[in-house]
């Protein structure tokens, strides 16, 4: 039996031309002989309905008093919802179609609730529900709890359900489905000269998911990785035959001509630099990880410690580091800009090449750090389009 799962984000499914797009998708695939999974998300975005933020809204957002367990009952509905619609559609079309939420999927998670960690996928259902039917649609972003209560997989739910489905099933594809052809070698809302992506490595795509890409969720990519399950990142209103960008095991002959990738970026940052002569690092940042605070680009120097957290965390660490009056050094409005690549390592010149593209538009880089793939530069929220531009341009087009 051959597998296919594909995966419909919130714009796929927002209203029923979308859906037909979809459906569509799903027919071509069920004509070559494959057996279909059809993972689904909330249906539209905030300010629809059954989407997930609006359903939040429903409960006064982050001032619900409803605890984590029984917002998860809440949001688990938009997925359960879009699920329901998109089989009765199905079966109008003449497809042989059932639904499944998340636990009748055969999801088991931890009890983490909003956030949970899938800790088996049991396919027996799925595979027994495929002897009598082509399409198994499933709830995505939800499982089981081990309370035996349902539990949400976080934002990016869905991307990492229809993963997980395709390595429990020995899928011969994970396709993810859209409003973009697939992935750009930066934000083309920014970059206008960004250039579309045909084959990227597993690991260069989810660094780039981590930096603030949003097509895909980083975690879905890992999942595929550990299975060497190839994805696709694919435009649900593209052509059938148009299929996007692959995410495999790297391109050896990518890899040969390609040094950098792709230029990702994460807005809403605040740097804060510590003197470290009177306040070690290892003081610093338990007092920080007491108050739940998770440090983002951290660089420890024997003078100083500098690190970033996001706005809202800032101000909470702005506050517990003054009432502990410890003198900090606060940057507000900041962009970690990231250059993406499985050919930066062993490649001499990078970062050189990046110091002197700043230099050129007067840009003053506040931090740096680097790993073999990634080399990351923080910015200020003012610089942040001449950065890209410059560096796209330096290494994505003179390359």
């Amino acid at each position: 039996m051959k597998i296919m799962v594909q995966k419909f984000g919130g714009t796929s499914v927002k209203d029923y031309d979308a859906r037909c797009k979809a459906v569509d998708h799903v027919r071509y695939t069920v004509s070559a002989g494959y057996k279909v999974v059809v993972v689904v998300s909330a249906i539209g975005r905030i300010g629809e309905p059954y989407a997930t933020d609006s359903l939040l809204n429903l409960v006064d957002g982050e001032e619900t008093k409803l605890d984590s367990r029984e917002l998860d009952m809440l949001v688990s509905v938009g997925e359960i919802i879009s699920t329901a619609v998109f089989t009765e559609l199905l079966k109008k079309k003449g497809f042989k179609a059932t639904a499944m939420n998340g636990p009748d999927a055969g999801f088991r998670t931890n009890n983490e609730y909003q956030n949970a960690k899938v800790l088996d996928v049991k396919i027996d259902g799925i595979l027994k529900a495929f002897q009598k039917n082509d399409v198994v649609v499933v709830a995505g972003f939800q499982g089981l709890s081990r309370e035996g209560h349902i539990a949400t997989l976080g934002r990016g739910g869905s991307d990492t359900s229809a993963a997980l489905l395709g390595a429990a099933l020995g899928a011969e594809r994970v396709d993810i489905f859209t409003d973009v052809a697939g992935m750009m070698t930066a934000d083309p809302r920014i970059v206008k000269k960004a250039r579309f992506l045909r084959n990227v490595s597993y690991e260069e795509v989810a660094n780039m998911a981590h930096e603030g890409a949003k097509v895909i969720h980083p975690r879905a990519v890992e999942v595929a990785q550990q299975a060497h399950v190839p994805m696709r990142i694919r435009s649900t209103w593209d052509g059938l035959n148009e299929l996007g960008t692959l995410v495999s095991d790297p391109n050896l002959s990518i890899q040969h001509y390609r040094s950098v990738t792709g230029i990702a970026h994460q807005t809403g940052l605040t740097q804060f630099s510590v003197a470290a002569v009177d306040y070690p690092a290892d003081k610093i940042f338990e007092l920080l990880a007491s108050n739940h605070l998770s440090v983002d680009f951290i660089n420890i120097l024997p003078e100083k410690i500098v690190f970033n957290l996001k706005h809202e965390e800032a101000k909470m660490a702005s506050k517990i580091l003054s009432d502990k009056e410890i003198p900090v050094r606060i940057v507000k409005d900041c962009v970690k800009v990231s250059i993406v690549g499985a050919g930066i390592m062993g490649t001499p010149g990078i970062t050189a090449k990046i110091v002197s593209a700043l230099a050129q538009k007067n840009i003053e880089i506040l931090q740096t750090t680097d790993s073999y793939t990634t080399i990351w530069v923080l910015v200020r929220r003012r610089d942040l389009e001449a950065a890209i531009n410059i560096l796209h341009d330096k290494f994505l087009l003179d390359d």
